[in-house]
């Protein structure tokens, strides 16, 4: 069966440094994976290697079995790859609905429109006239996924989703993260939060020194194991 997305032999960095040393990963239809590993590793430079906004050196970067023909945010975009990044990036002279509206910009067809977005976080309706920026941590962060899904994407990238929240916050993002799954989307996340991975993700690569050093089913291995693999 063809991945949704791969990552073969990915070298990537920043100036002259590089952070991904022959990275290897995988991603099908509608899978529900999770990129684990303390930080500095290279996590993000994944998803940064995606959106073009790192530095690519080498390897391919497959999108259903294509390569993609440059490395860009708008490719990805345009391909069905939405990002959830990191710190959020809510845009502070816009409103709610403006922000949520952005992810539209591109004007992929699907399911997820801002009706749905206000279904799936009430919350965002009732504030949907303020200031992005003005709501709380937790509800900045059903912006950034609101705004990722209004690109009606077939893969969803999370990375660090739930850096900085409250752990009653963080439960609400899992349970919207399961949701989502029934959808058929697919799921990369980048999180250290391993509860998190546990249940929202079935399978599992540990990235050490830019590269992958483990990687299995998440069902099979227990948290202390993961922990203890993410440490050496």
């Amino acid at each position: 069966m063809t991945a949704l997305l791969e990552l073969r032999n990915v070298v990537a960095g920043y100036g002259a440094a590089r952070i991904l040393h022959d990275l290897n990963l995988s991603i099908g239809e509608g899978e529900r994976v999770s990129v684990i590993g303390r930080n500095g590793v290279g996590k993000t430079t994944i998803v940064n290697t995606l959106l073009g906004t790192s530095r690519f050196m080498g390897g391919e970067v497959l999108y259903r079995g294509r390569a993609l023909p440059k490395i860009a945010g708008h490719t990805a975009a345009t391909c069905g790859i939405a990002v959830v990044p990191q710190g959020r990036k809510i845009l502070p002279n816009l409103t709610v609905a403006e922000n949520l509206r952005l992810g539209a910009a591109l004007g992929r067809k699907g399911r997820w429109t801002i009706d749905e977005i206000y279904r799936l976080f009430p919350i965002l309706h009732e504030r949907r006239n303020s200031s992005g920026t003005a709501l709380s941590g937790g509800q900045q962060q059903m912006i950034a996924i609101g705004r990722a899904l209004m690109a009606n994407p077939d893969l969803l990238i999370l990375d660090e989703p739930c850096e900085g929240l409250a752990p009653v916050i963080v439960d609400e993002i899992s349970a919207i993260f399961k949701n989502l799954a029934a959808t058929g989307v697919g799921i990369l996340l980048i999180e250290q939060h391993l509860n998190l991975v546990r249940e929202i993700t079935d399978r599992f690569y540990v990235i050490s020194k830019g590269s992958v050093v483990r990687s299995g089913h998440v069902a099979s291995v227990s948290q202390h194991d993961l922990q203890t693999s993410i440490m050496q």
